[in-house]
């Protein structure tokens, strides 16, 4: 598999990943609309004039997820098992149509499984950076990653 297995990771490494993305207008409506967000400051330029922004912002939960993905290709393709939870989710900036997002992943740290065999526990930190290197998310997410497998 592509990612690394649980004991490649290290505790303290830090990635900054060189995939990014620009967020578009298409993205946010789109994910707002099958996520059922109704909220006017993602979907309604007019609404969004007279908002604290001044105009639309990107939904939060497509920031969050945004950011968790770039790092896929990179750490964890094929060997997740899960996600076993996110904490510590938070949003200092928000993103706005336009804005290029790159993200950065620390690996807090790591253990066996205890009830898995197969597979081991690591904690990380996903930051996420607009392109003036504005910090725009981060969150601390455990996952359930496998363990090399025995030949």
């Amino acid at each position: 598999m592509a990612g690394f297995y649980f004991e490649e990771f290290e505790e303290g490494k830090v990635y900054d990943h060189q995939v990014r993305r620009t967020v578009s207008e298409y993205d946010n409506t789109l994910f707002s609309c099958l996520t059922m967000n109704t909220q006017p400051l993602h979907i309604d330029a007019e609404f969004s004039k007279s908002s604290i922004y001044g105009e639309r912002i990107v939904n939060s939960m497509f920031t969050l997820a945004l950011v968790v993905g770039i790092q896929v290709t990179e750490l964890t393709l094929g060997t997740t098992l899960g996600n076993l939870g996110m904490t510590d989710i938070a949003f200092p900036r928000p993103t706005f149509h336009g804005d290029t997002i790159r993200a950065r992943t620390t690996v807090l740290d790591k253990r066996i499984s205890k009830s898995r065999g197969d597979s081991g526990i690591v904690n990380f930190l996903h930051e996420g950076f607009n392109q003036k290197d504005e910090l725009v998310a981060t969150v601390k997410r455990t996952a359930l990653m496998a363990t090399r497998p025995q030949d």
